[in-house]
């Protein structure tokens, strides 16, 4: 987000995302399914680039880029 100079909205965003990690920075698996978790992450970037550009379509490979990448 800070790339993007987006950081600003991260404060916000960040209670969105609580509970999705352990203390220890690994995905909590047994808590939440890791393709809810890119959903629900998509849906706030959504929101955030409808704010400041006006296009949410902007933020549209997300999804599938992570789930390509990460998901094994």
């Amino acid at each position: 987000m800070g790339k993007l100079g987006l950081g600003r909205h991260f404060r916000r965003l960040a209670p969105r995302l609580d509970g999705a990690f352990r203390a220890d920075g690994v995905f909590a698996h047994d808590r939440l399914r890791f393709v809810d978790f890119v959903d629900d992450v998509e849906e706030l970037l959504e929101e955030v680039a409808w704010q400041e550009w006006g296009d949410k379509e902007a933020v549209d490979d997300f999804e599938e880029y992570v789930l390509r990448h990460y998901s094994g």
